[in-house]
């Protein structure tokens, strides 16, 4: 969820209304970019040829849609021994399928947040948060009252939101302002000193937090702490964009639907619940395909383990102990074309919405890409620019045949991420919404990009 001096992020649609804006956080202490970008650069990604190969004929298998609707899994893949583990596996066994997995705490153990944040106790070490940021000014949503499908955000600083929560603990998990959640904190992008975590070499292709780390105004990497009880509500990560989510203590309960299912759970006047473990969703005159949708797939997080949740997954988070967390959202080359779909079905509510004013409303079409970045965070001429610094940082490793660049990317990852954004590209420069879009100012017309990646695409692939 996004805000800060441009609304930028959505939180939830009603029918009838067009979207809630809600003010983004900007943290009150600030590193240098430059000193940000060094501590928390990735690491190698560890893209082989055999996983380029296998990766191209899965998308070209897919003709340009996306991964098609299918039940959950009976259960959820367990992934134990970080050194039996590689990125080839993940490829093949998570991102392609679009699968949720957890992966043990083995592969957290050496994280700074895990030691430092954690009393021997397994619980949050309130002393030492309050210390380092103690004054530091947080959000914190309030999970007892709904707003449309969130929940309402204050902000204070954290020494007052952790004597809060040492009042809820002592109340017996009860106080008469609610149960309150720290939600969406930027820790890591204001405070990169201190070494919180490793970024894992499965999640090193990470191309939200690259366009955003070149701008230098943003991030998605987030810090969640809440008590027993604290949870969020049921829906998708922005974008439809992967994420992966590490308790640093405490435990989470996970309900998760495959891509699709959602739609079963819908009321009878088109929205999707709020919470996904309410009797109401039992009353057919107002859920009437509730009974069409499978259950959810449920996970138990342990301490220190880690959940990959795939693109397009609904789910709702509870928290069972005094827990804090680490979270990342994160767009590829694996789920760029759901992020592009999702982005087209966007427009087209924006556009449905204020059908009734077409005719009148001169550049209605402009009108309605305003609207969508309102809501959204971005629309389609911002798209382009998102792939346009991507692609522009994979034309440079593919045009010097480079083994790595400053971004830790092998040749193999650039020639597979070219190829995922010139086919997206491509379907962008189609789009008639977006030929209304004025790219005479743009400093690489969106036509010469393409061009541009389909020669080093097509350089990349000769013997």
């Amino acid at each position: 969820m996004r805000v800060g001096p441009k609304p930028q992020g959505l939180v939830g649609r009603k029918r009838g209304a067009l979207c809630l804006l809600v003010s983004r956080l900007v943290l009150t202490v600030s590193a240098p970019a430059e000193v940000r970008r060094r501590v928390l650069r990735p690491v190698r990604s560890w893209m082989d040829r055999e996983t380029l190969a296998l990766a191209d004929r899965h998308f070209r298998g897919l003709g340009g849609g996306v991964p098609g609707v299918g039940q959950a899994p009976g259960r959820v893949a367990f992934v134990s021994e970080p050194g039996a583990f590689s990125y080839a596996d993940f490829v093949r066994g998570f991102l392609l399928p679009n699968l949720p997995c957890v992966f043990s705490s083995a592969f957290t153990q050496g994280w700074g947040s895990r030691r430092r944040w954690v009393t021997p106790a397994g619980r949050p070490d309130f002393d030492h948060l309050l210390r380092t940021y103690g004054d530091v000014v947080v959000p914190v949503a309030n999970c007892g009252v709904q707003e449309y499908n969130s929940n309402p955000k204050e902000h204070m600083p954290l020494r007052d939101y952790i004597t809060y929560w040492k009042e809820y603990i002592e109340g017996g998990y009860s106080s008469p302002r609610g149960c309150l959640y720290l939600k969406d904190w930027h820790l890591c992008r204001d405070f990169p000193v201190e070494d919180v975590f490793t970024l894992p070499v499965y999640f090193s292709s990470d191309w939200l937090n690259e366009f955003w780390d070149a701008l230098d105004v943003d991030d998605y990497r987030f810090v969640y702490a809440g008590p027993a009880g604290s949870w969020s509500p049921f829906h998708a990560d922005i974008f439809r964009s992967f994420s992966w989510s590490v308790n640093v203590c405490g435990r989470k309960k996970w309900l998760l639907f495959p891509p699709g299912q959602e739609e079963a759970l819908r009321d009878r006047h088109g929205n999707l619940p709020y919470d996904v473990t309410s009797p109401a969703l039992c009353d057919t005159h107002l859920h009437p395909r509730s009974q069409l949708a499978g259950p959810p797939l449920e996970i138990t997080q342990e301490a220190g383990e880690m959940v990959f949740v795939p693109s397009g997954w609904h789910h709702q988070v509870h928290n069972l102990d005094d827990t804090i967390s680490i979270n990342h959202n994160w767009v590829n080359g694996f789920n760029l074309a759901n992020m592009w779909r999702f982005l087209q079905q966007e427009l087209c509510a924006v556009q449905e919405e204020v059908s009734e004013w077409r005719d009148s409303m001169p550049d209605w079409h402009h009108h309605c890409q305003v609207i969508m970045r309102s809501c959204s965070g971005i629309n389609f001429e911002e798209f382009y620019h998102f792939l346009k610094v991507i692609a522009e940082k994979r034309l440079l490793v593919l045009r010097e045949a480079a083994a790595e660049d400053g971004a830790g990317l092998g040749f193999e990852q650039a020639a597979f991420d070219a190829g995922r954004i010139t086919e997206v590209l491509a379907s962008l420069i189609a789009h008639p919404n977006f030929q209304r879009v004025d790219t005479s100012a743009f400093s690489l017309r969106p036509k010469e990009l393409l061009q541009q990646l389909r020669e080093a695409v097509d350089a990349a692939v000769a013997p």
